[in-house]
Order: structure tokens, then C-alpha cells, then sequence
């Protein structure tokens, strides 16, 4: 029986992993995996942005299906996922660099 679980999660893993994926998480790993959904207004309360500035333009353009956000049960409803957005803001947050933008294009670091 445990096989058949442990059989069951690498397949749920193989199908929802990406191509960069190098493999599943080993059972203690799903077991105690955190994850937080979030509604719309829950996450505006968090990140200091109003909830239609979310729907409308993070939603898609920074915010991906799957990564971001799910629709569970492939309904309407959008329940975000706290722990992934916390990582990649603060992933763009450290990777900003300041610099005096050139016109054909370039920065100019100083």
C-alpha cells in the first residue's frame, strides 16, 4: 500500500512538474509542504495593492496560472498561493539594479 501512495505522488509530480524540474519531492517533503491560498482580497490586505489592480493587471502579466494561482475544481474562483508571489518578490526585489537608462536601450551602471 505504501508503494502504491509513494507510486501515486511521483505521478502527480511528473504531471504538474515542469521541464526545469530535475525530480519530485521525496514523501516527507509533501507531507509537510506549507501552502497558503489566498483570495483576491486577502492577498490586496498582504501586498498593499488594491484587489482590482490584481485582477486586472498583475493577474496573467506577472502572475501565472500554476505557479501563482490556481482555480480548484476548474471553477470561476481564484485562490492565490502566498508562499510562491513571497518568493519571487522578493527574488525581482534583490535582482533590481539602479542604473541611468541609455536611448538605444542600454543601462549605464555606475
Amino acid at each position: 500500500m505504501h508503494n502504491v501512495i509513494q507510486n501515486d505522488i511521483k505521478h502527480f509530480w511528473m504531471q504538474i512538474c515542469r521541464p526545469d524540474c530535475r525530480s519530485f519531492p521525496k514523501e516527507n517533503e509533501v507531507s509537510q509542504q506549507k501552502v497558503t491560498y489566498l483570495t483576491t482580497e486577502e492577498l490586496s490586505a498582504l501586498i498593499k495593492y488594491d484587489s482590482r489592480t490584481i485582477r486586472d493587471r498583475l493577474k496573467d502579466s506577472v502572475l501565472i496560472e500554476g505557479r501563482h494561482y490556481i482555480r480548484p475544481f476548474g471553477g470561476r474562483k481564484t485562490l492565490y498561493i502566498w508562499e510562491q508571489i513571497e518568493a519571487d518578490m522578493a527574488k525581482a526585489s534583490n535582482s533590481a539594479t539602479y542604473g541611468i537608462p541609455l536611448s538605444n536601450g542600454g543601462v549605464l551602471n555606475g
